[in-house]
């Protein structure tokens, strides 16, 4: 029975009842240690009753550093399911429970990084679905603060993307108390479970003390447990009717406490056994007693704990504390040496694996060589499975290296892997230890690449490329100096072979590594602005590599492609496709080693072989299952989407790569992604989308970031093209002046905003304001060699004048515009004549360039401009037809992307994994499709798209 829970059990309900009508739905609820969370979650699990299949796991603190360790008791009753998920998610799941080697089959990525993350997150989606086929799923997840992070990750992405499988998703989390408070934002609706109103408090301190407690200490306890049920039902058990409590410390002590004391009055065989289960994080009995009885302890020293009510041994063969303070307390109050002779004993009891390792870790108490390579073993196969935790192993494992330099070397790893998993002031102190500790260059080299990365995701772009600059410069003088000699071996079977390998024993890194650190410096050079980009591009020029080596194709792609647009000389630019072709055959990795070029292609207007190239390399990623590149790629693609005038498709691309940027923490990527997005609602004057993407870009700077947001530009130039749209031109005209002149205007977006800057400028009458970005923009136009960026440039000489020079300038704009299909482009140009036209008195040659514009403006949706158009053409004597009505512009982009889909023959199965939905979101957005196309079934779908 539960009191003062009738709001919290309501909103329970609706959660429940959401389920049963086929939709999904999440809840999170935050409270103080005792605050009634556990109890909520059993009393929904009563709630569900038999209509709902039931799955539960809790964290547990001691579990926190095991990858994927929450997730695999969640999902083990589903994965004999596992042959319907998608084989990369398959795979990946079955990585990260241990149940494969995660290695790839042919034609598949590795398993690694964030893309892994991703990837168990999706087989979490789709296992859940599964579960849910049937009947609707009640999963219930306690004490979320000590879930561990891969297993968090996942499940989040998987909540995020639940739509219509009958999922209820029920989670608490502790928020306050203990030594790390949980104050983490999950994104997930959230109810917050306050303290109970006297009256209630006082039912439930009488049910569990009887009726006869005098009234002072009835007063004494009610004001010491403050509403806190646990406390209500622990206290008076603890300290008998009549005794006082440390009323002076937090109330989470004071429960320690009162556990303490239940503790302590069991026999000590008992006490030791509870010790055991405390400290073996899954609570199975197969390993708790082995153990125990390792210690002269039997099955029948559990009995008194039963008795008392302190633990359950649940029909798994799993001992349940009755509280996770309980299991605080057990392991709080252990004496150290009899905390390392327990965890000795559970690895002792445990087969080979990485949870064995860790227990003998924790019982370690002096260095061990063997250890420590059996840890470094456990933290490549973490960082492989892309769990979280490989830091914390390279870490232990450093502490148990006797010599020096093995020593530094894992602390290097250690610094690596935590800049990996995102834990950038654990990276940057492990790096800080490790330089300590070394004099080697190289050694020092590496640690600058940790710090960089830092600075670089907080924004502190100068910062981090001058970091990778010296880093790569001290690793080509070391190879100059001729010590290269490749990476070190590892110490043992699948120890790491990465860039650390070697480095305190003064071995070179290959010389492809100053190339990759030059890579990620121009990425951070590219927001510091001009003068480091080219400084870095320099440097990557003159750098010595192999032709067969696979980054040279890209090392001398990039110059060519970046020095150019900033009106410096550089070598004859390739074609992508030339020096695509070139990596693959020297064994570069696809599609990851080619996500800048594919980048590069933009910046001197190859806007073709981006649309080539970028749908590519997303095809392949999907197939491969190499979703952690997939928003990069995405953005470059929807950019030359949108810059060739195909809006639609431009936003199905964003869209989806924004929710994945979501999903996988990208923060530079969200801010660009909404910024783009908010360009495109601006284009067809969606005032509200546009401003609040934008809002969202500019504020998406990720965490502990002092500089702009990634998408500042692109934010920028979308609301100006808005203010434009509208109007408001002077508007337009302060935002793209600032975007153009500014640090960042040799970014493609600035470079292509110039045109409107021109327009706006010189609709207020101030044609000077774009003087020097036009030359800016004219320089690039010839760099460029596209007839399409000739036509824009004729269409600003033709608006600045003079004024006798236009209609030459105009006409040979449109015949340009003709041989390049940029329609949106060629309207605007159209319009522009046509006005220019009508003021000067020649309405009949207006009205066939401003019908043409209204044409291509209604048939792209450009409502802003169709309305100029409208209002340019009614002003020459000639009615404007009204725009016509088209049933795909009532789709929204996930139901016109899966309708596309459908109509290629696709089953919902087949969309489901192209998309990461589950069939179930599938078939529910094609039934919300069908009636806005004014079809029934999916046989029609090809003729009305």
């Amino acid at each position: 029975m539960l009191y003062g829970r009738e709001h919290e059990q309501a909103a329970v309900d609706d959660l429940l009842a959401q389920a049963r009508d086929g939709r999904s739905g999440a809840l999170l609820l935050r409270g103080e240690a005792g605050i009634g969370k556990t109890a909520l979650l059993d009393d929904a699990v009563e709630r569900a009753g038999k209509a709902f299949r039931v799955i539960r796991a809790a964290g547990v603190e001691y579990e926190a550093e095991l990858p994927f360790a929450g997730l695999s008791l969640l999902l083990a009753s589903g994965l004999d399911r596992l042959d319907v998920l998608p084989g990369p998610q398959r795979r990946a799941l079955e990585a990260a429970f241990g149940l494969g080697d995660g290695s790839a089959e042919p034609g598949t990525a590795p398993a690694a990084g964030a893309a892994d993350r991703l990837l168990v997150g999706l087989a979490t989606l789709g296992l859940l679905a599964e579960l849910a086929a049937e009947r609707p799923l009640l999963c219930v997840i306690d004490d979320v603060q000590w879930l561990d992070k891969a297993s968090l990750d996942a499940l989040l992405l998987a909540a995020r993307r639940l739509q219509a499988e009958g999922v209820a998703l029920l989670l608490a989390a502790r928020t306050e108390g203990g030594a790390a408070p949980f104050d983490r934002r999950l994104g997930l609706p959230e109810l917050w479970v306050a303290a109970l109103a006297e009256a209630d408090a006082t039912r439930v301190l009488t049910e569990r003390a009887g009726p006869d407690l005098p009234a002072a200490v009835r007063d004494r306890l009610l004001a010491e447990a403050a509403g806190n049920p646990l406390a209500l039902t622990e206290l008076p058990v603890a300290s008998g009717p009549q005794a006082h409590t440390a009323a002076g410390l937090p109330l989470t002590s004071r429960l320690l406490i009162a556990f303490h004391g239940q503790v302590t009055g069991l026999p000590p065989a008992t006490q030791t056994l509870l010790l055991v289960a405390a400290a073996e994080e899954s609570g199975e009995l197969d390993v708790v007693l082995p153990a125990a009885a390792a210690l002269g302890i039997g099955a029948e020293h559990l009995t008194p704990a039963e008795e008392t009510g302190l633990v359950t041994v649940a029909p798994d063969r799993r001992i349940a504390f009755r509280h996770p303070l309980l299991r605080s307390a057990i392991l709080q109050r252990a004496p150290h040496h009899q905390r390392l002779t327990v965890h000795r004993t559970i690895a002792e009891a445990l087969p080979e694996g990485d949870r064995r390792t860790w227990h003998l870790a924790l019982a370690a108490t002096a260095p061990d060589a063997a250890l420590a390579d059996a840890l470094e073993r456990t933290a490549v196969r973490t960082g492989r499975r892309g769990g979280h935790g490989g830091a914390a192993a390279y870490e232990r494992a450093a502490r148990l290296t006797p010599d020096r330099d093995g020593a530094t070397r894992r602390l290097v790893l250690a610094a690596e892997a935590a800049t990996e998993e995102g834990e950038l002031a654990r990276a940057e102190a492990l790096a800080d230890e490790a330089a300590a500790r070394t004099d080697s260059p190289l050694a020092h080299a590496l640690l600058d690449h940790v710090r960089a990365t830092a600075h670089f995701w907080r924004g502190s772009y100068p910062t981090a490329y001058r970091l990778l600059l010296d880093a790569a410069l001290a690793v080509d003088h070391s190879t100059a100096d001729g010590t290269a000699g490749g990476t070190a071996d590892g110490t043992a079977d699948d120890t790491a072979g990465g860039t650390a390998g070697g480095t305190a024993g003064g071995t070179a890194i290959e010389p492809a590594h100053a190339a990759r650190m030059l890579f990620q410096a121009f990425h951070a050079a590219w927001y510091a602005g001009e003068e480091p980009v080219a400084d870095v591009l320099d440097r990557l020029a003159a750098l010595p590599l192999a032709a067969d080596d696979p980054v040279a194709p890209l090392a001398r792609y990039l110059p060519a492609a970046v020095l150019p647009a900033l009106g410096r000389p550089a070598a004859a630019l390739p074609s992508a496709r030339e020096a695509v072709e070139a990596a693959r055959r020297a064994g570069a990795e696809s599609p990851a080693d080619l996500v800048q070029l594919c980048g590069a292609t933009l910046i001197l207007g190859r806007d073709e072989e981006t649309v080539d190239l970028g749908g590519e390399l997303v095809a392949e990623a999907r197939a491969k299952g190499a979703l952690g590149v997939m928003p990069t790629l995405q953005f470059f693609l929807a950019e030359a989407e949108l810059f060739h005038g195909r809006h639609a498709d431009a936003e199905l691309t964003a869209t989806e790569a924004l929710a994945l940027a979501q999903d996988t923490g990208q923060h530079q990527w969200v801010s660009q992604l909404s910024a783009l997005l908010a360009y495109l609602a601006a284009l067809d004057g969606r005032t509200d989308r546009c401003t609040d993407l934008a809002a969202t870009s500019l504020a998406t700077t990720g965490p502990q970031t002092a500089a702009p947001a990634a998408g500042h530009p692109w934010a920028q130039w979308a609301l100006a093209l808005h203010d434009l749209g509208q109007g408001r031109a002077a508007g337009a005209a302060d935002r793209l002046h600032a975007l153009t002149t500014g640090p960042h205007r040799h970014h493609v977006s600035a470079t292509r905003a110039v045109p409107d800057l021109v327009e706006a400028a010189v609709r207020l009458g101030t044609p000077d304001r774009a003087a020097e970005p036009y030359e800016r923009f004219a320089r690039w136009t010839a760099a460029a060699d596209r007839p399409w960026a000739e036509a824009l440039r004729l269409r600003c000489q033709a608006l600045l004048g003079p004024d006798e020079l236009a209609e030459p300038a105009y006409l040979a704009a449109l015949d340009l515009h003709a041989t390049a299909h940029r329609p949106f482009e060629h309207a605007r140009t159209a319009l522009l004549y046509g006005e220019w036209l009508r003021r000067t008195r020649r309405r009949t040659d207006a009205r066939p360039h401003l019908t043409a514009a209204l044409e291509t403006f209604d048939r792209l949706g450009a409502h802003p401009w169709s309305t100029r158009a409208r209002t340019e053409l009614s002003a020459t004597g000639t009615p404007a037809p009204q725009a016509p009505l088209t049933p795909l512009n009532s789709l929204t982009p996930q139901e016109l992307q899966i309708a596309r889909l459908a109509a290629q023959g696709l089953t919902n199965r087949d969309i489901a994994a192209q998309l990461f939905l589950s069939p179930r979101t599938v078939a529910h957005h094609l039934y919300k499709a069908y009636p806005k196309l004014g079809i029934t079934s999916r046989t029609a779908l090809p003729t009305v798209l």
